[in-house]
């Protein structure tokens, strides 16, 4: 069944409609990663956003049991070029289209995903709307101008209730804003002792836990929309160590002064290249994100920068100067992407064996 894209600039572009059939609106945002669809759409932090894939096929080694990267995916709907019906892989065990279908996502396949990536990078991300061909275009573009950005996604995806997943090493608590389970994962096969808290767990309730350290996850969305998650971690500062990633690495910026702010059109891919201001080491690293760290508001707080973006100079990694507190805007435990930056998660233990913690208050 054929349906139409409309953007909020009143761009119009009609495909193959596959997954479930229903109508919804969203943030257009693309991702340049060529696999790893599975985890892309599966990634909490990008609840409400319609992804496009610019790699021309997907679909074509189905979907397994193994490679989620949460059970529920949060995105409003999956744009592609071509989507492969018939999947072959020894891992397959069900094709995109009956995923989206049984998580009642739209797909829309046979547009010219180029031409929609300049646009956007051009012009800034964009609202668009998957509807019927019957659909009005007038209306809908005008409902997609006045309508504002979601401010409720961290709460969408994260926890209602701390859980806790036993170890023997230190004691992790795991500020989940819309973690990938590839983050929890890297702290298991570290022997971490980990207790997932919900975003709006507060300082106290996390030192009454005995942890050694605090991990502020990846997430959904603009970092000020979460106002109860900056000051925990404002109040932790100094007193535990803390490990911040994407989302998780701008809530430390804003805990600590400095400001934040949309980008045009984002980081989302699994290639971005990052250099490390002392050593001028390079990693490949994995990202998505939508807004940074704003480099001049660093100054006259007590954040240094480590890592920058080579592409554009935007900030990719910040250190307290003081206290055991470091964080980065890209994702070190990858899925999908290269593994360069997963080290940092054995700084984080590094820093967890030397710190002077486990309080209880």
């Amino acid at each position: 069944m054929d349906k139409q894209l409309i953007l909020e600039d009143g761009t119009v572009l009609i495909g193959e409609g596959f997954g479930a059939d229903v109508e919804i609106s969203g943030e257009v945002v693309f991702n340049t990663g060529m696999t790893g669809y599975q985890e892309i759409l599966s990634d909490p932090s990008y609840c409400g956003q319609m992804v496009m894939l610019t790699y021309p096929l997907i679909g074509n080694y189905g979907i397994n049991r193994d490679d989620f990267e949460s059970l529920d995916p949060a995105i409003a709907a999956l744009i592609v070029r071509e989507v492969e019906h018939e999947p072959s892989h020894y891992r397959e065990q069900e094709s995109l289209h009956d995923l989206l279908v049984a998580k009642n996502i739209p797909g829309l396949a046979g547009i010219d995903t180029r031409m929609l990536t300049r646009k956007i990078r051009v012009h800034g991300t964009l609202k668009g709307y998957i509807c019927s061909l019957s659909v009005q275009v007038e209306d809908v573009v005008k409902t997609l101008q006045e309508s504002p950005l979601q401010t409720t996604q961290v709460s969408q995806v994260s926890v209602n209730t701390a859980y806790h997943v036993p170890g023997k090493g230190k004691r992790v608590a795991l500020i989940d804003c819309g973690m990938k389970h590839g983050i929890l994962q890297s702290l298991i096969e570290r022997h971490c002792d980990v207790v997932v808290v919900p975003y709006h767990t507060s300082a106290q309730e996390i030192k009454r836990l005995g942890v050694d350290g605090v991990l502020v996850s990846n997430g959904p969305g603009n970092p000020e929309d979460v106002p109860e998650t900056i000051q925990t971690v404002a109040s932790l500062i100094g007193e535990v160590p803390l490990f911040g990633i994407c989302l998780g690495h701008q809530l430390l910026a804003l805990a600590c002064g400095a400001t934040t702010s949309k980008l045009r059109f984002g980081h989302r891919g699994s290639n971005h290249p990052v250099r490390e201001i002392e050593t001028g080491r390079i990693d490949i690293t994995a990202q998505n994100h939508g807004y940074t760290v704003d480099l001049d508001s660093l100054e006259g707080t007590e954040l240094m920068l480590t890592h920058e973006a080579v592409n554009d100079g935007t900030v990719e990694g910040l250190k307290h100067r003081r206290a055991d507190a470091f964080s980065v805007q890209y994702h070190p435990e990858a899925n999908p992407g290269p593994h360069d930056a997963n080290d940092l998660f054995d700084r984080f233990i590094g820093m967890m064996n030397t710190a002077k913690t486990n309080v209880l208050v």
